[in-house]
């Protein structure tokens, strides 16, 4: 499942300081998706995390792998 993701520095930051657990996106084919905060954390920089990214599910709809996109 593919998307898009686009959150500043700052908006990161709240995230990660404790004011949300999870982020909520929308995939590309409309469904929304929810991980865990610190999935995203390898792919922060200093502009905040920017980028298409594919995720992959198991059976339980437990989060197995986030990866970043060409």
């Amino acid at each position: 499942m593919t998307f898009s993701m686009n959150l500043s520095a700052e908006k990161y930051q709240r995230y990660y300081q404790g004011s949300a657990k999870a982020v909520i996106v929308q995939a590309d084919d409309g469904r929304t998706l929810q991980f865990p905060i610190n999935a995203v954390q390898q792919f922060v920089t200093r502009d905040g995390i920017q980028g298409r990214f594919e995720i992959i599910f198991d059976d339980d709809n437990k989060m197995q792998q986030l990866n970043r996109l060409a």
